[in-house]
Protein backbone atom coordinates (compact mmCIF):
# COMPACT_ATOMS: atom_id res chain seq x y z
CA UNK A 1 0.00 0.00 0.00
CA UNK A 2 1.07 3.53 -0.78
CA UNK A 3 -0.12 6.40 1.40
CA UNK A 4 -0.73 9.84 -0.10
CA UNK A 5 -2.52 12.35 2.10
CA UNK A 6 -5.80 10.71 3.14
CA UNK A 7 -5.60 7.87 0.61
CA UNK A 8 -4.22 4.36 0.75
CA UNK A 9 -3.42 3.14 -2.75
CA UNK A 10 -3.03 -0.48 -3.82
CA UNK A 11 0.28 -1.26 -5.53
CA UNK A 12 -1.79 -2.72 -8.40
CA UNK A 13 -2.85 0.78 -9.43
CA UNK A 14 0.81 1.59 -10.12
CA UNK A 15 1.83 -1.80 -11.50
CA UNK A 16 -1.05 -3.24 -13.55
CA UNK A 17 -1.27 -2.15 -17.16
CA UNK A 18 -4.81 -1.28 -18.26
CA UNK A 19 -6.57 0.70 -21.02
CA UNK A 20 -10.28 0.31 -21.79
CA UNK A 21 -11.01 -1.43 -25.07
CA UNK A 22 -14.66 -0.57 -25.82
CA UNK A 23 -14.35 -2.05 -29.29
CA UNK A 24 -13.90 -5.48 -27.71
CA UNK A 25 -15.81 -5.36 -24.41
CA UNK A 26 -18.68 -3.13 -25.66
CA UNK A 27 -19.02 -1.49 -22.23
CA UNK A 28 -19.75 -4.72 -20.38
CA UNK A 29 -18.96 -3.11 -17.01
CA UNK A 30 -22.10 -0.96 -17.44
CA UNK A 31 -24.41 -3.88 -18.19
CA UNK A 32 -23.15 -6.72 -15.99
CA UNK A 33 -22.66 -7.15 -12.27
CA UNK A 34 -24.80 -7.46 -9.19
CA UNK A 35 -25.34 -3.78 -8.35
CA UNK A 36 -25.27 -0.36 -9.93
CA UNK A 37 -22.32 2.01 -9.81
CA UNK A 38 -21.55 3.55 -6.41
CA UNK A 39 -22.86 7.09 -5.95
CA UNK A 40 -21.76 9.87 -3.64
CA UNK A 41 -24.55 11.80 -1.90
CA UNK A 42 -23.72 14.97 -3.85
CA UNK A 43 -24.05 13.04 -7.10
CA UNK A 44 -27.61 12.02 -6.24
CA UNK A 45 -28.54 15.72 -5.94
CA UNK A 46 -26.91 16.44 -9.31
CA UNK A 47 -28.73 13.54 -10.96
CA UNK A 48 -32.02 14.80 -9.52
CA UNK A 49 -31.27 18.32 -10.78
CA UNK A 50 -30.34 17.14 -14.29
CA UNK A 51 -32.59 14.13 -14.82
CA UNK A 52 -34.81 15.83 -17.42
CA UNK A 53 -31.79 16.64 -19.61
CA UNK A 54 -30.34 13.15 -19.11
CA UNK A 55 -33.60 11.40 -20.01
CA UNK A 56 -33.35 12.48 -23.62
CA UNK A 57 -30.41 10.07 -24.01
CA UNK A 58 -31.78 7.17 -21.92
CA UNK A 59 -33.58 4.06 -23.10
CA UNK A 60 -37.34 3.72 -22.42
CA UNK A 61 -36.55 0.93 -19.95
CA UNK A 62 -34.09 3.14 -18.07
CA UNK A 63 -36.57 6.02 -17.96
CA UNK A 64 -39.21 3.63 -16.60
CA UNK A 65 -36.89 2.48 -13.79
CA UNK A 66 -36.08 6.09 -12.85
CA UNK A 67 -39.80 7.00 -12.89
CA UNK A 68 -40.54 4.09 -10.53
CA UNK A 69 -37.61 4.25 -8.11
CA UNK A 70 -35.76 7.53 -8.62
CA UNK A 71 -32.17 8.23 -9.64
CA UNK A 72 -30.55 5.95 -7.04
CA UNK A 73 -30.95 2.60 -5.34
CA UNK A 74 -29.17 0.75 -2.53
CA UNK A 75 -26.76 -2.17 -2.79
CA UNK A 76 -26.81 -5.12 -0.36
CA UNK A 77 -24.66 -3.10 2.07
CA UNK A 78 -27.02 -0.12 2.04
CA UNK A 79 -24.73 2.08 -0.07
CA UNK A 80 -26.10 4.39 -2.76
CA UNK A 81 -25.81 3.03 -6.31
CA UNK A 82 -27.31 3.71 -9.72
CA UNK A 83 -30.54 1.78 -10.34
CA UNK A 84 -30.55 -1.18 -12.73
CA UNK A 85 -32.85 -2.30 -15.52
CA UNK A 86 -33.91 -5.93 -14.87
CA UNK A 87 -31.04 -6.31 -12.36
CA UNK A 88 -28.55 -6.03 -15.23
CA UNK A 89 -27.66 -2.80 -17.02
CA UNK A 90 -27.39 0.60 -15.39
CA UNK A 91 -30.57 2.64 -15.89
CA UNK A 92 -28.43 5.41 -17.40
CA UNK A 93 -27.05 3.20 -20.21
CA UNK A 94 -27.93 3.64 -23.84
CA UNK A 95 -26.51 1.72 -26.78
CA UNK A 96 -24.64 3.14 -29.74
CA UNK A 97 -23.45 0.71 -32.43
CA UNK A 98 -23.74 -2.14 -29.94
CA UNK A 99 -21.63 -0.39 -27.29
CA UNK A 100 -23.03 0.55 -23.87
CA UNK A 101 -22.67 4.29 -23.32
CA UNK A 102 -23.57 6.61 -20.44
CA UNK A 103 -26.56 8.92 -20.90
CA UNK A 104 -25.21 11.18 -18.15
CA UNK A 105 -21.90 11.60 -19.97
CA UNK A 106 -23.69 12.09 -23.29
CA UNK A 107 -25.73 14.96 -21.78
CA UNK A 108 -22.46 16.41 -20.45
CA UNK A 109 -20.71 16.05 -23.83
CA UNK A 110 -23.67 17.77 -25.49
CA UNK A 111 -23.26 20.63 -22.94
CA UNK A 112 -26.75 20.08 -21.53
CA UNK A 113 -25.45 19.51 -17.98
CA UNK A 114 -22.28 20.30 -16.00
CA UNK A 115 -21.92 16.89 -14.32
CA UNK A 116 -19.83 14.41 -16.30
CA UNK A 117 -20.88 11.16 -14.60
CA UNK A 118 -20.47 9.49 -11.21
CA UNK A 119 -16.84 9.51 -10.16
CA UNK A 120 -17.00 5.76 -9.48
CA UNK A 121 -17.80 5.19 -13.17
CA UNK A 122 -15.11 7.61 -14.30
CA UNK A 123 -12.55 5.85 -12.07
CA UNK A 124 -13.39 2.27 -12.97
CA UNK A 125 -11.57 -0.20 -12.53
CA UNK A 126 -10.49 1.61 -9.37
CA UNK A 127 -12.94 1.17 -6.53
CA UNK A 128 -12.85 3.36 -3.42
CA UNK A 129 -13.72 2.27 0.09
CA UNK A 130 -13.79 4.83 2.88
CA UNK A 131 -12.35 3.86 6.28
CA UNK A 132 -11.97 6.40 9.10
CA UNK A 133 -11.75 9.42 6.76
CA UNK A 134 -9.24 7.58 4.56
CA UNK A 135 -10.01 6.42 1.03
CA UNK A 136 -8.66 3.00 0.11
CA UNK A 137 -8.13 2.80 -3.66
CA UNK A 138 -8.08 -0.74 -5.02
CA UNK A 139 -8.00 -2.28 -8.47
CA UNK A 140 -11.17 -4.24 -9.19
CA UNK A 141 -10.12 -7.17 -11.34
CA UNK A 142 -13.02 -8.46 -13.43
CA UNK A 143 -13.02 -10.84 -16.37
CA UNK A 144 -15.10 -8.46 -18.53
CA UNK A 145 -12.02 -6.21 -18.60
CA UNK A 146 -9.56 -8.84 -19.86
CA UNK A 147 -9.23 -6.99 -23.19
CA UNK A 148 -8.31 -3.82 -21.26
CA UNK A 149 -5.40 -5.65 -19.66
CA UNK A 150 -4.13 -6.72 -23.09
CA UNK A 151 -4.58 -3.21 -24.47
CA UNK A 152 -2.78 -1.75 -21.44
CA UNK A 153 0.21 -3.98 -22.14
CA UNK A 154 0.12 -3.14 -25.85
CA UNK A 155 -0.15 0.62 -25.13
CA UNK A 156 2.28 0.43 -22.16
CA UNK A 157 -0.28 2.22 -19.96
CA UNK A 158 -0.70 1.67 -16.23
CA UNK A 159 -4.08 2.02 -14.48
CA UNK A 160 -3.13 5.30 -12.83
CA UNK A 161 -2.03 6.74 -16.20
CA UNK A 162 -5.19 5.62 -17.96
CA UNK A 163 -7.27 7.17 -15.17
CA UNK A 164 -5.28 10.41 -14.82
CA UNK A 165 -8.27 12.68 -15.54
CA UNK A 166 -10.70 11.10 -13.04
CA UNK A 167 -7.97 10.77 -10.39
CA UNK A 168 -7.26 14.49 -10.72
CA UNK A 169 -11.01 15.18 -10.68
CA UNK A 170 -11.33 13.30 -7.38
CA UNK A 171 -8.06 14.14 -5.59
CA UNK A 172 -6.45 17.05 -7.42
CA UNK A 173 -3.38 17.71 -9.52
CA UNK A 174 -0.91 17.84 -6.58
CA UNK A 175 -2.08 14.41 -5.43
CA UNK A 176 -1.62 12.97 -8.92
CA UNK A 177 1.88 14.45 -9.19
CA UNK A 178 2.76 12.59 -5.99
CA UNK A 179 1.71 9.30 -7.61
CA UNK A 180 3.91 10.12 -10.61
CA UNK A 181 6.87 10.81 -8.32
CA UNK A 182 6.35 7.55 -6.46
CA UNK A 183 6.11 5.56 -9.71
CA UNK A 184 9.19 7.29 -11.13
CA UNK A 185 11.14 6.68 -7.91
CA UNK A 186 10.19 2.98 -7.97
CA UNK A 187 11.19 2.72 -11.64
CA UNK A 188 14.52 4.42 -10.88
CA UNK A 189 15.24 1.95 -8.09
CA UNK A 190 14.74 -1.12 -10.26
Amino acid sequence: MIIIENTSISEDILNVKFACDLGTCHGACCVEGDAGAPLEIEEISLLEDYIEQIKSFMTPAGISVIARSGVFDYDIHGHFVTPLVNDLECAFVFFENGVARCAIEKAYDEKKIRFRKPVSCHLYPIRIQCFNNCDALNYHSWSVCSSALKKGIKDDTYIFQFLKEPLIRKYGDKWFKKILRIKNDKAGNQ
